[in-house]
């Protein structure tokens, strides 16, 4: 069995339909190897494929999980115009099948994948959308049937595809994670780039274990089989030379998100400028690298993860946001380009060019530490008024536990109330992020319902819990607009009525004449403005305050009860 890449002119990449049937004739040829199967739907109406490779011929994910065994988890084509993993992993899972070493060497280790996550993309063929990419000849595109990028869409499960596979990953739970992936940006002579889960995020034994010993061991690999590989360019300024940061991984992305599930993810990022042939070799001696690593040290990455699940169950506090530590960097050697700048023949400005007749080799500085932003006390869980019934599908979605109370109940809880926020102007993958916030927290005594939710924090998705429920965190649901009903009152006035009940207002509520006089003096330019004088004192007035009203409707609970 031959893919499409070795029967072509090594500048092709196969076609959705010809890649399930490829699987879907291996695993009838090797049903003790390889199972394939569909799992689910995507927005363009046909099934997400899941392939399973095992060793013994076991299969069935609650027996591989009871039996304590490392699962490598690979996922292809979430850019379909990015198609290297998906022609490798076609190879690679032959080549199980077929070699009995191989097949042993794998172990109890079981290689689940993801022949092609962007359906939608892969069938939307073209030589064209991919403007600074060497082949292949024709590619699929970055968007799905819904015009989204699935790789922004991991938290916020806008499209079928992401929420068949959250549920796929939560069920499975790896240990392991890559992503594979084709890199725009600078030129360079490094074919292979790498963007890992932030070690300094992903935390504890577990970020020092892929920074300490994964890591090192990858790049040594790398280069020992031909592809010496260098960190993504995330570049500092406007070239390498002048060093180059850490690519931040927010949940939004794929190494962020499984980190929410500590798993260590990997997002190698093949140079496109390279011929297409030599991307996919370097591509599949990567994925083999990373599984082969992990089915040595297997049984230690699991160790570290549960540790890591035990800490987080009785954290006292949490990180919610990151940035870069500026005061702390160490060297990689870059495999370069000179960089030129001449006088663009399109405008009268400068124009970059690398010259590839001027190769170098020189250390570069390298900012890879992230320090916590923004921390949080731990709570001992929250509370979801069931109305919320988007979020809590898609905490469910993630395998986390939910309790449902059957009585009405009466709960001391906290709750954000939003004091300002800035949204982004334009959207952003089908929604308007908010950006900045700042918030007050308020307690209060909360009459939950039957079919209301709690959520504990002593469990194993704990961190997935914080990093979508607090409104802070990087692509919490508030960031992606999942609250937005509560940003707008649902009650105004009519002026000529409100003027008088204004006054009185002002003469018998506490403290109201006081913030009025304060904001006259901070607003005196707004004072002949009837709508603006009104509003202030319609939304500062206790009278008819909408208790609702930029109340976050996720409330932290101190007490489980």
């Amino acid at each position: 069995m031959r893919t499409p890449y070795e029967l072509g002119n090594g500048n092709q990449t196969t076609t959705w339909a010809e890649c399930i049937r490829f699987f879907e004739v291996l695993a009838q040829a090797h049903p003790g190897v390889l199972r394939f199967e569909a799992v689910g739907t995507t927005d363009v109406g046909l099934p997400l494929h899941v392939g399973v490779v095992s060793s013994d011929g076991v299969f069935d994910r609650e027996a591989i999980k009871r039996a304590g065994r490392t699962v490598f988890f690979l996922d292809n084509g979430i850019h379909p115009g990015e198609p290297e993993g998906i022609d490798a992993t076609m190879m690679l899972v032959r080549d199980l099948c077929a070699e009995p070493a191989r097949l042993d060497a794998l172990g109890s280790t079981v290689l689940v994948f993801m022949p092609i996550y962007n359906v939608d993309g892969a069938l939307n063929r073209n030589d064209s959308s991919r403007v600074n990419q060497l082949g292949p000849e024709l590619f699929g595109f970055r968007g799905n049937a819904r015009h989204l990028d699935l790789n922004r869409d991991f938290v916020k499960c806008d499209s079928a595809n992401a929420r068949t596979f959250n549920q796929l990953f939560a069920s499975w739970d790896p240990d392991v994670f890559v992503d594979t992936h084709t890199s725009n940006g600078a030129d360079y002579q490094h074919t292979m780039t790498l963007i890992a889960t932030q070690p300094d995020k992903l935390g504890g034994a577990l970020g020092s274990f892929l920074r300490e010993r994964m890591l090192p061991h990858l790049y040594e690999e790398m280069a020992g089989r031909g592809f010496p590989m260098c960190p993504y360019i995330n570049t500092r300024k406007e070239i390498p030379d002048d060093g180059i940061e850490d690519f931040l991984d927010t949940p939004r992305f794929s190494t962020g998100w499984a980190a929410l599930h500590q798993t260590i993810g990997f997002m190698p990022e093949t140079h496109m400028l390279k011929p297409f042939g030599e991307r996919l070799r370097s591509m599949r001696a990567l994925i083999e690298t990373a599984l082969d690593f992990t089915v040595a040290n297997g049984p230690e990455i699991m160790r570290l993860r549960a540790e890591t699940r035990a800490t987080d169950r009785s954290r006292r506090t949490w990180p919610l946001r990151w940035r870069l530590d500026e005061s702390r960097s160490r060297t990689f050697r870059l495999k370069g380009y000179e960089a030129r700048w001449e006088a663009s023949r399109l405008g009268t400005y400068q124009r970059l060019r690398y010259d590839r007749n001027a190769p170098f080799e020189k250390e570069i500085p390298w900012f890879d530490r992230f320090v916590p932003a923004d921390e949080v006390d731990a709570p001992a869980g929250y509370a979801i008024p069931q109305a919320w019934r988007e979020v809590v599908e898609r905490l469910r979605l993630n395998g986390v536990e939910l309790r449902r109370i059957v009585v009405p109940t009466r709960l001391e809880v906290e709750a954000y109330r939003v004091r300002s926020f800035r949204t982004r102007p334009t959207p952003f993958e089908g929604r308007h992020l908010h950006e900045e916030l700042e918030l007050d927290r308020d307690a209060f005594a909360w009459e939950a319902q039957p079919g209301d939710w709690i959520v504990p924090l002593d469990q194993d998705r704990a961190r997935y819990v914080v990093e979508t429920l607090e409104p802070l965190a990087h692509d919490s649901f508030f960031r992606w607009g999942f609250f937005d009903a509560v940003l707008n009152r649902k009650e105004r006035f009519s002026d000529y009525v409100f003027e008088d009940e204004a006054e009185r207002l002002l003469e018998v509520e506490p403290g109201l004449r006081e913030r009025f006089d304060a904001w006259k003096r901070e607003n005196p330019s707004l004072l002949s403005s009837a709508e603006s004088v009104l509003g202030f004192l319609f939304d500062a007035c206790q009278r008819y305050r909408e208790p609702e009203y930029l109340r976050v409707p996720v409330f932290r609970l101190l007490d489980l009860g």
